[in-house]
């Protein structure tokens, strides 16, 4: 299946996005153990990182990221762009590698090259982006029942776990900070994606800033994007940044292919054929990522005897020498 312009345009600054924003975990990440060392750690509730150059860094990289993966969804679907996120964890696991000495086994390479096969997959049979011409038509497209449910089930899920499983689970379990990130994520990209689109149809000469309708979803934008900010630093200040790139991107991935399902019906002008050969695309993105995941640790483990070896071991010598 070709690729449209809008595709292709759509492709190009994705995979730009996924280099910027990859870079910047690393750099946040940087920042964070720095501030850490000075202050109160962003894993207990801290904001010192707040004063640190290396996380304002990683911030202007991921912000410069972002409005590239802001732009590409405005000329590309939902689920084309999301899942090139995966290159995105490529870019960042390399980089921790090297940078952060968080060793890469060969299964996490394996991993990578799977997600990237993946990848492929979906960007060769993604369905190509709808003719819309007016915020208004996605106005019309977010109050249907449909995604009016999804976005209600979304906010009160996000509010039990900020103010039930945070305090109690947040240090312990990845899950939870990167649930809020991953479901509030969701909505932040179809209110992008609309936001995108006023921005691309005002340059082309049709003003949507006139609508209330675009200010709402950039006002949405802004306060999720700021949530999202906030528990991705207690994320990646509490875990190891190999494991929280990956199960960020396929909690975030499934969950916004998902909305976007609801809300932009993608898959409407698909056979089944496309639509099956997109999902094993995504399969395939999701076991690069499983095995980067489990295999996080194997890298940096060393051929070190046990506590309850070396013990046996005293023992055995203390009764021979006795």
């Amino acid at each position: 299946m070709g690729i449209s312009s809008d595709n292709a345009h759509g492709l190009v600054l994705a995979v730009s996005s996924s280099i910027f924003i990859g870079s910047s975990f690393i750099i946040k990440k940087k920042g964070l153990k720095k501030a850490g060392n000075t202050g109160t750690r962003a894993g207990s509730g801290g904001y010192t990182y707040l004063y640190e150059p290396w996380w304002w860094a990683g911030m202007v990289t991921m912000i410069v990221g972002e409005i590239a993966n802001f732009a590409a969804y405005a000329y590309a679907p939902a689920i084309l762009v999301t899942p090139l996120g995966a290159l995105s964890i490529i870019f960042s696991a390399a980089l921790a590698h090297f940078i952060l000495e968080e060793k890469l086994h060969v299964f996490g390479v394996l991993g990578c090259v799977l997600c990237v096969v993946g990848s492929v997959s979906i960007v060769l049979h993604a369905p190509q982006e709808k003719n819309i011409h007016s915020v208004k038509e996605v106005w019309h497209l977010a109050t249907e029942p449909g995604f009016i449910v999804y976005s209600s089930f979304v906010v009160i899920l996000v509010g039990v776990l900020i103010f039930r499983y945070v305090p109690r689970y947040g240090q312990t379990h990845m899950v939870v900070y990167i649930g809020i990130c991953s479901l509030m994520g969701s909505l932040t990209v179809m209110c992008v994606k609309a936001v995108g689109i006023a921005l691309k149809l005002t340059f082309s000469g049709r003003n949507q800033f006139t609508y209330f309708q675009t200010w709402f979803f950039t006002l949405v934008v802004v306060a999720c994007c700021l949530l999202q900010i906030n528990y991705l630093n207690m994320a990646l200040d509490t875990f190891n940044t190999a494991v929280v790139s990956p199960v960020y991107y396929v909690m975030f991935t499934s969950l916004t292919i998902f909305a976007s399902m609801i809300m932009f019906k993608d898959w409407d002008s698909q056979n089944a054929s496309q639509i099956a050969t997109e999902l094993c695309g995504f399969v395939t993105i999701l076991s690069g990522t499983f095995l980067l995941h489990k295999t996080k640790d194997m890298g940096n483990s060393k051929t070190v005897e046990s506590p309850d070896f070396v013990s046996q071991s005293n023992r055995s010598s203390n009764s021979n020498t006795g």
